[in-house]
C-alpha cells in the first residue's frame, strides 16, 4: 500500500497498523503513546477533534455529497470559462443534479417493488415487472437529461473549450 494512504486506511478501517502496540508498552507515557503529552492534547493520531470530525464527513476518499460547487469550479478552471459561461454551466449542472436525485428516488421505488414481489407467499410477477419498468423509465429520463445537458454545453462553449471538455470526458477525468 502507498505509504501516504496508511493514515487514511487506519481511520477508515479502525485498524491500528504497524507500531500501534507502542500505546500499551512500557513507553506508553512518552510523546507518541495514548497517555503521553501528544496523546492527551490531540488525540491518538495527533489531530484535534475538529480535524477528525471534518475528515469523516466526506465519506470514502472525500467522495461524499459532491454537490454542484466542486464540478463547477473544476470545469471553470479547466475550460477557462468567463462569468456568463459559469452562470449557465451552474444551471446545467443543477438540472443534472436534480435529475440524478430523482433517479435515486426512483431506484429505491424499484428496489421496494422487487422486494415486495419476492417476499410474499407467491411471487408477484406484476410487481416485479413494475419495478423493472420504473428502472427502464428512469434510465430513459437520465439519458434524455444528459443529452439535453450536453447539447446546452455545446452551445455554451467555444470550439477550443469543447475540445478540452471532450478530452476530459474521454479520459474519464469527468463523468457525465
Amino acid at each position: 500500500m502507498y505509504p501516504g494512504m496508511m493514515h487514511w486506511w487506519r481511520l477508515r478501517h479502525g485498524g491500528h497498523g504497524c507500531g500501534s502496540h507502542a500505546e500499551h508498552g512500557p513507553f506508553a507515557d512518552e510523546t507518541h503513546g495514548r497517555h503521553g503529552q501528544r496523546g492527551r492534547e490531540h488525540g491518538r493520531h495527533g489531530y484535534g477533534e475538529e480535524h477528525m470530525a471534518s475528515h469523516h464527513e466526506g465519506g470514502d476518499l472525500g467522495a461524499g455529497a459532491f454537490g454542484i460547487r466542486r464540478p463547477l469550479r473544476f470545469l471553470a478552471f479547466k475550460l477557462g470559462l468567463d462569468e456568463r459561461q459559469v452562470g449557465e454551466l451552474a444551471r446545467i449542472l443543477d438540472d443534472l443534479k436534480t435529475e440524478r436525485a430523482q433517479a435515486e428516488v426512483d431506484g429505491r421505488r424499484a428496489t421496494a417493488a422487487f422486494a415486495d414481489a419476492i417476499s410474499g407467499e407467491r411471487f408477484d410477477a406484476e410487481r416485479a415487472t413494475g419495478g423493472g419498468a420504473i428502472r427502464v423509465t428512469t434510465a430513459e429520463h437520465l439519458r434524455d437529461a444528459v443529452t439535453k445537458a450536453l447539447e446546452r454545453l455545446h452551445a455554451l462553449l467555444e470550439p477550443e473549450q469543447r475540445e478540452r471538455l471532450g478530452y476530459l470526458i474521454r479520459t474519464g477525468t469527468l463523468q457525465i
